[in-house]
């Protein structure tokens, strides 16, 4: 999906941008991830799509993750209440 965006302001370290046609919608978007020549009237177009590799990858580390934590617990001998 792309979407067509207006960089209607710059403030400090954000922009904000609004989404066209009807540009009532925003996004406050980074100065440091827009390109370095882009100003106030630009008209942005942005990508958006899945990608599936790095969500299948972000899966597995989390799964991975959650193994350890899970046969960590299992490993530890119970605490008695003193």
């Amino acid at each position: 999906m792309d979407l067509l965006l207006t960089v209607d302001r710059i403030e400090e370290y954000k922009a904000v941008l609004l989404v066209r046609p009807d540009e009532e919608r925003s996004i406050l978007w980074p100065v440091a991830d827009l390109p370095p020549d882009c100003k106030e009237g630009d008209i942005l177009r942005v990508t958006v799509e899945v990608s599936q590799s790095e969500t299948e990858a972000a899966g597995e580390r989390v799964k991975s993750l959650l193994h350890r934590l899970l046969n960590k617990t299992e490993d530890q001998p119970p605490h008695e209440d003193l």
